[in-house]
């Protein structure tokens, strides 16, 4: 049986190698406790010193790459980065493919709001349906080309432009998992991407298992060599350990500051994090839940728990409420892909982590802490409604049911100069 923590609802079986401890509190639990403990202003000297020390020192203008989306903390990102810290950011986009037009609209109002360079990199289409396929039957996940373009083109364009300092954002195996302490500073590295964010295969793996990939340029995924990164002296680091990160927080001041739009998603009650991707949340979401047994709704309820505006009784609840939703994005995707809905999700189960499910594909058993475990690890009662605010569209009337490849956004003529 595998043991569920007695603060948040994660389980011994989590990708990221979660751990629990003596008193069933998990990593992430514990080192997310470094939040209420930290000297989080001496931590922004940190940053700021960190930060005086690239400006000016790349070959452009800029003094930094900052890689950006459609959703997610990119107004946070680019706002801190501009606005507090004083460098001149390029930001710089994976284009997806699957965007919303909310997203796109997001995208558009973050590089005008904020006044700044954006530079996207947008793959052949059939290049992203082949190495989707190829990963599909690799790993039964169809989202790999974003988690591989979005790691790689940031860096790419670093070495490229001769800019040494990257900015990321959080750092999902501190955040999430507790996989290493806020105050070990970790950077952006080759190995954690390949092991953890792209699990285990980078494209060099798959065009060797697939030569038909051969047929198309690869270049979009392939992360710069060691001898190049060191040529530039190019670093990663993540805003996270600088900064007390409370996405939830960050994105209702971007909503105040620079009109972040919003939207419901349909398999979690979170509105703010992926609303420029129709799949992120929806059969992107069904495949975490068929390879590894819990979706995106638990990772949001977890955060909101150790960020005490849920108990643990309310965030299984909203659980509950979710986890089993149907998603309305799959037929999207299958006739964009000519690949049934159905064989995705079969191939996700064929690679079913073995952690969760045994090897029929039974889920394990779930051992859940006692009364006694669970009041000891309470944080005590929430301290915040976790509501979040629906937002006015920047397109009333539009039906947001189809891809946005490349799209402008929307914006008034009267605010440009």
């Amino acid at each position: 049986m595998i043991r569920q923590c007695a603060r948040c609802l994660y389980t011994e079986a989590h990708p990221l190698n979660l751990t629990l401890d003596e008193r069933w509190v998990c990593s992430g639990c514990r080192v997310h406790e470094e939040k209420d403990a930290l000297d989080w202003r001496a931590r922004w000297e940190m940053l700021r010193e960190l930060a005086d020390a690239y400006r000016g020192r790349g070959r452009t203008l800029y003094d930094c790459v900052v890689p950006v989306s459609g959703a997610r903390d990119s107004h946070f990102i680019v706002h801190t980065v501009k606005k507090r810290l004083g460098l001149n950011p390029l930001l710089v986009s994976y284009n997806r493919h699957y965007n919303t037009d909310l997203g796109i609209r997001n995208l558009a109002n973050l590089r005008m709001a904020l006044d700044v360079d954006l530079l996207q990199k947008t793959a052949q289409p059939a290049a992203v349906k082949a190495v989707m396929r190829a990963t599909i039957e690799r790993l039964g996940n169809f989202h790999w080309h974003v988690l591989a373009g979005q790691t790689a083109f940031p860096v790419q364009v670093a070495v490229r432009m001769g800019i040494p300092l990257v900015v990321w954002g959080a750092h999902q195996g501190v955040d999430q998992v507790g996989m290493f302490s806020h105050t070990d500073a970790v950077e952006m590295s080759r190995r954690y991407r390949k092991e953890h964010d792209l699990m285990g295969v980078e494209i060099e793996d798959l065009e060797a298992e697939f030569p038909e990939l051969r047929a198309y340029n690869l270049a979009p995924w392939r992360y710069p060599s060691a001898a190049d990164i060191a040529r530039v002296g190019v670093r990663g680091i993540y805003l996270s350990n600088y900064v007390r990160w409370d996405s939830k927080a960050q994105h209702e001041r971007m909503i105040d500051l620079y009109g972040y739009e919003t939207r419901p998603l349909p398999r979690t009650f979170d509105a703010y994090n992926d609303v420029d991707c129709h799949h992120y949340a929806g059969l992107h979401d069904r495949v975490k839940l068929a390879k590894h047994g819990y979706s995106k709704v638990v990772d949001h309820a977890c955060r909101e728990i150790r960020l005490r505006r849920l108990s643990r009784e309310q965030a299984q609840a909203l659980v509950d409420a979710h986890r089993d939703r149907a998603s309305p994005d799959g037929a999207l995707l299958a006739a964009w892909l000519r690949m049934d809905e159905a064989a995705i999700l079969d191939r996700a189960k064929a690679h079913c982590n073995p952690k969760a499910f045994d090897a029929n594909g039974t889920a394990q058993a779930v051992r859940p802490p006692g009364n006694a475990e669970i009041e000891a690890a309470r944080l005590g009662p929430p301290l915040a409604p976790c509501e979040f605010r629906a937002t006015p569209t920047r397109a009333p009337g539009r039906i947001d049911d189809r891809y946005v490849l490349i799209g402008k956004g929307v914006f008034d003529p009267e605010d440009v100069d």
